[in-house]
């Protein structure tokens, strides 16, 4: 996974916060004009600006404004760094408890039996 320097932190960062995980979840429907977004949310338009800079920042979304209307679109794979970064840590955990679940039956084996002789 190829990351700039601080990408994976701004990801998560942006990530964090459950407005813009709603703001994200309405955006896979399409895009949404800026108006669109702020409605469900009990909150100043410049507030909404403010989340939806976070996710330009991240690379998450784009805007694009014709005339008066701010359209806001996701970026197509930008999540992709993030979901590598977690099927990293699951295969890790995986091998790890896959070794500990390993160790823990030939432990409970040796304790019901006695140990086993060496080869």
């Amino acid at each position: 996974m190829d990351l700039s320097p601080g990408q994976l932190d701004r990801l998560f960062q942006a990530l964090g916060d459950p407005t813009r995980r709603a703001i994200l979840t309405r955006l896979a429907r399409g895009p949404a004009s800026l108006t669109e977004l702020a409605s469900p949310f009990d909150m100043a338009l410049p507030s909404v600006m403010g989340h939806l800079r976070r996710l330009e920042e991240a690379g998450l979304t784009r805007s694009a404004k014709t005339g008066r209307v701010r359209t806001v679109t996701l970026v197509p794979g930008a999540l992709a760094p993030v979901s590598g970064w977690l099927d990293q840590q699951r295969a890790l955990w995986e091998d790890r408890l896959d070794r500990f679940d390993d160790y823990v039956t030939r432990l409970h084996k040796e304790t019901a039996h006695g140990p086993r002789p060496q080869d």
